[in-house]
């Protein structure tokens, strides 16, 4: 049936703790091709009840299944290897047969394959009669890691009727469904009846018993930069027109600061050429700005790649091991590692080990270094020590199409992931992971990470924690990367899920509708997974967060000031739920802008002319002290909400003795709320932990009334 509003009496409190991820799957039948999934649903797509359970009849509309409650399957979430996990079903009387289908999972680059293939199949056996309604029990152990698909074949009168996922869309991702409550269908027939999106898989992550993620990884508050648009602290390295070269092009140079990034065709004047501006954004700038981020309160830097190569934004990877010269030097990255390291932060840098640029001595498709890449001047190279790098096909008459590139883009050459001389310059001994990991990385963010395959990660991985057990490892990953977090590749993702959930829920969205993709995540992921990844809203892959409230450049102050609240909600929401906070460089000070390029503008300093919004960022601020003040909000578990309607989320956070009650409210309008605290909370006095005033307890009931202000949430704390 569709989400209703909750009514003004809570929903329980005492639902299991824990994460279920998605686990990789192994297995050749039942795959199908990304682009056979067809978009997700607007909405939700209800379950048996109306016109559809009289379709079905009563006792098959009758089937029930919550994957969520513990009346139906424990343990709840992600489970290390040889769990057994036991399940329930009920129903009216009438079921003939029920049965679990059990199968493991496969995932293959961005969602282009999936696949399924059967396991085990389980007879459930009738466990007694309570209120009219037969259970129906059985228990499965799940063997090795990997993500498992399941769902249940009923037999009613000799019908068969699958008891399976929901059909709600999750972002970014394929397969729909966020688990929970079951829908019930006929069972399909035909070719194609146990095709990937024929029946909606429940999944269940399994992973290594000893899966374990750096202890610092779910107090880390991110600042995410792109460098060269951040701050230029030195102009004598700066990219000159006339010697600088992108690929066959001469570059380009903002005269200001402040200039709008160039786009080709939009009539600003620029050349045809992409990702050949620049501003001159440098480490030395990041540098002299480390006493600003740490007075913000964040705690790690992420950066974009900073390796040399001759775009703006530097995926194009020319040289690993050395620092772009436009950026400083390699002395300059261990100044600024050691710096930050004084000042309490770490330094996350990203790379690719997917592609190279063409425009590298690797490949030296223009001829722009010396004689020895794999490609040089558009003509393969056999004798070059980096030829088993790439794939080619030299029967093609055009260079350009003689050399595989990834997804089609001719500036990036993939690279062989299989290649053994790729792999040992990459994280053998003195590879380039370990090369930076010794000049002050804390670890590493991974792009593109589902397009390299999964044996690489794994080799990646021990080569990496072998050589620094504490680094962290970090998933440039969309849609649900569960098939990471088995505990032999990554620990963490950029939680793009996260990003768009909360973007919808502080822009108006159904709270109800919105929050059933981080109940997914909360099912999927591993605890120690979901704590450490990245919770972002923007990125320099996707338009801020002010531009998806509305905020444009020639917007009315009261839609500025309106997109500005709805950021500090969507700051509200990460800054109180599990993960690692990331903030975009320029969103504290009201920084916006769409589609690349316009998401990466240089920051606005005052002394180049900026007007950043000071009294935003000093909201920022409070928002970030208030997670570095409440351990509860970085280390406490979370369990299904308290409270869920279309405006208002009530999360309860424990750790310990501590617990945190997080009120949310994306109406424009004050909203009240009554919980119904679970026994052991209803002596508790509760704190307002942004506004200290008297505390507040639960009732002689056991209810606790709650009033959130507009667009804006509450964090209450007691002990």
């Amino acid at each position: 049936m569709p989400r209703r509003r909750a009514p003004l009496a809570s929903l329980p409190a005492a639902l299991l703790t824990g994460l279920a991820a998605t686990l990789y799957a192994t297995g050749p039948a039942l795959a199908a091709r990304a682009d056979e999934a067809g978009p997700p649903p607007a909405m939700p797509t209800p379950s048996a009840s109306g016109a559809c359970a009289a379709s079905l009849g009563a006792v098959a509309a009758s089937l029930r299944y919550d994957s969520r409650l513990a009346a139906f399957k424990t343990p709840f979430g992600a489970q290390p290897a040889k769990t057994w996990i036991e399940f329930q079903l009920t129903a009216l009387p009438g079921v003939e047969k029920l049965e679990l289908v059990v199968e493991r999972r496969r995932v293959e680059g961005n969602e282009d394959l999936i696949a399924y293939a059967e396991e085990a199949r389980v007879p459930l056996h009738k466990a007694g009669t309570a209120e009219g309604r037969e259970r129906w029990k059985a228990r499965h152990r799940f063997g090795a890691p990997g993500v498992y698909g399941y769902y249940f074949i009923a037999t009613i009168d000799g019908a068969r009727y699958v008891v399976q996922n929901n059909a709600d869309p999750i972002h970014w991702t394929k397969e729909k469904g966020s688990m929970g409550p079951a829908s019930i269908a006929r069972l399909p027939e035909g070719p194609d009846a146990k095709g990937p999106f024929s029946i909606r898989r429940y999944r269940q992550t399994i992973h290594a018993s000893d899966f374990a993620v750096p202890g610092f990884a779910r107090d880390l508050i991110y600042y995410y930069v792109f460098p060269e648009r951040f701050r230029n602290g030195d102009t004598s390295n700066d990219p000159k027109v006339g010697q600088a070269r992108y690929q066959d092009h001469g570059i380009e140079r903002h005269p200001r600061w402040l200039d709008r990034p160039y786009k080709p065709g939009s009539g600003d004047g620029s050349d045809a050429v992409y990702n050949n501006d620049f501003f001159g954004g440098d480490l030395a700038g990041l540098i002299d700005k480390l006493d600003d981020l740490r007075e913000l309160g964040v705690n790690a830097l992420y950066l974009t790649p900073v390796f040399q190569a001759a775009s703006n934004h530097k995926y194009d990877t020319g040289d690993y091991k050395r620092i772009d010269p436009a950026f400083g030097s390699n002395d300059d990255f261990q100044r600024l590692t050691s710096e930050a390291g004084k000042r309490g932060l770490r330094v996350i840098p990203d790379t690719s080990l997917n592609h190279v640029g063409a425009d590298s001595p690797y490949f030296n498709r223009f001829g722009n270094f010396p004689a020895g890449g794999a490609f040089d001047n558009g003509k393969a190279n056999p004798a070059s020590p980096y030829a088993s790098w790439f794939r080619f096909d030299l029967s093609r008459p055009k260079p350009d199409d003689q050399y595989a590139a990834w997804i089609g883009i001719k500036d990036l050459p993939e690279l062989d992931k299989s290649s053994r001389a790729f792999r040992d310059y990459a994280f053998g001994r003195d590879g380039v992971m370990q090369f930076w990991l010794d000049r002050g990385a804390a670890g590493w963010r991974m792009d593109v990470a589902p397009w390299v395959p999964d044996d690489f990660w794994r080799a990646w991985r021990i080569a990496v924690k072998r050589h620094q057990p504490e680094a962290l490892t970090i998933a440039e990953t969309w849609f649900d990367a569960s098939k990471f977090f088995l505990g032999d590749t990554f620990d963490a993702t950029m939680n793009y899920i996260f990003r768009n959930a909360v973007l919808d829920f502080a822009a108006g969205v159904s709270a109800e509708r919105a929050y059933q993709n981080l109940e997914l995540l909360r099912e999927s992921y591993p605890p120690q997974a979901l704590f450490a990844s990245m919770t972002l809203l923007s990125s320099h892959d996707q338009p801020r967060a002010l531009h998806h409230f509305g905020v444009r450049d020639d917007s009315p102050p009261e839609k500025v000031a309106d997109g500005k609240q709805r950021l500090l909600l969507a700051m509200f929401f990460q800054m109180s739920y599990p993960g690692a906070p990331t903030i975009y460089y320029g969103d504290e000070v009201g920084l916006g802008g769409g589609e690349d390029p316009y998401n990466r503008a240089p920051y606005p300093w005052a002394d180049e002319g900026g007007q950043p919004d000071l009294a935003l960022r000093a909201q920022v601020k409070r928002l970030v002290g208030l997670r570095q003040s409440q351990p509860v909000l970085r280390h406490g578990s979370l369990s299904a909400p308290l409270w869920l309607d279309e405006h208002v989320i009530v999360l309860l956070r424990q750790d310990g003795r501590r617990s945190a009650i997080v009120a949310m409210n994306n109406a424009t309008e004050p909203m009240r709320v009554t919980l119904a605290l679970p026994p052991a909370l209803r002596a508790t006095p509760f704190i307002d932990a942004l506004t200290p005033g008297a505390p507040m307890k639960a009732a002689g009931n056991g209810q606790l009334l709650i009033e959130i202000g507009p667009l804006s949430g509450r964090v209450l704390v007691g002990d």
